[in-house]
């Protein structure tokens, strides 16, 4: 099979989340848990911005000049409170008006604790899958990327805004979270001009990944020291192929490298 780059696992979610590795073709990867798989990296990376070859990759996939000057890159997308798209600003005003300056949601997020985080409105509830939440609810619809960035620091103060990746590959879970309850909860204890973008919808949405065995210590392998990884496929969550042994590998990690799947 011919290399291509990288790129972040394609999900959509139906009774149990479905996986695409998208290479030079689109890769259905449920059939293939369970069996023999091999990732091998040809030694070149390439940018996801412009596309040229790079030495390194920076952010998740990107060549150090797009790093510094790609939109996609900017870093209102780690903390959205640094966000200037409404004001018609940014490294790329048409981009942001597009992707920054639209509706946005505020989150609450269940592993083995609750986490506060924040995505486009069409992003839901692909977000939550690549971040492998098991359960998740929204809190707060905003017209804007900043307003929900500010929210989101505003909760920080409860909860945590880094998920834990070796816990949540281990698939620990607190049967416990009440993410309704704690929503709610939140709501008189935040100022009213943070709760009047609070969301009326109080869906929980369950996530079930396809695995078959989590590990109980997690190994994560990496292109950077070495150029195969293989072996039996046991799962995915996230945007992570679990191996049966206990190995990982983050497949939005490697955004860009050079590829290819032979199972």
């Amino acid at each position: 099979m011919s290399s291509a780059p990288l790129k972040k696992m394609k999900v959509s979610w139906e009774e149990i989340v479905q996986y695409d590795l998208l290479l030079d073709s689109s890769i259905h990867m449920n059939p293939l848990i369970g069996n023999e798989i091999q990732l091998s990296w040809s030694g070149r990376i390439f940018c996801v911005a412009c596309g040229k070859q790079t030495k390194k990759s920076f952010g998740e996939g990107f060549c150090y000049n797009c790093f510094i000057s790609a939109p996609e890159a900017t870093e209102c997308n780690i903390r959205p409170e640094l966000c200037r798209a409404h004001l018609g600003e940014g490294r790329d005003p048409e981009w942001e008006e597009i992707n920054h300056n639209t509706p946005h949601v505020v989150y609450l997020a269940a592993s083995d604790i609750v986490k506060v985080g924040v995505t486009r409105q069409n992003q839901v509830p692909t977000r939550w899958i690549d971040q492998g939440a098991s359960s998740a609810i929204r809190l707060a619809e905003t017209p804007n990327r900043y307003e929900a960035g500010v929210l989101e620091v505003a909760l920080k103060s409860f909860f945590s805004d880094k998920t834990n990746w070796q816990r949540m590959l281990k698939n620990e879970v607190d049967p416990f979270i009440d993410l309704v309850n704690e929503k709610w909860t939140l709501h008189e204890r935040l100022p009213s001009d943070l709760t009047k973008y609070y969301s009326e919808n109080d869906e929980v949405l369950k996530i079930q990944y396809p695995v078959l065995q989590y590990p109980i210590k997690v190994l994560s392998q990496s292109f950077d020291k070495s150029d195969d990884v293989k072996g039996k496929l046991a799962g995915i969550k996230g945007q992570y192929l679990i191996f049966n042994d206990g190995r990982v590998i983050n497949i939005r990690k490697h955004t860009g490298y050079e590829t290819s799947l032979e199972f």
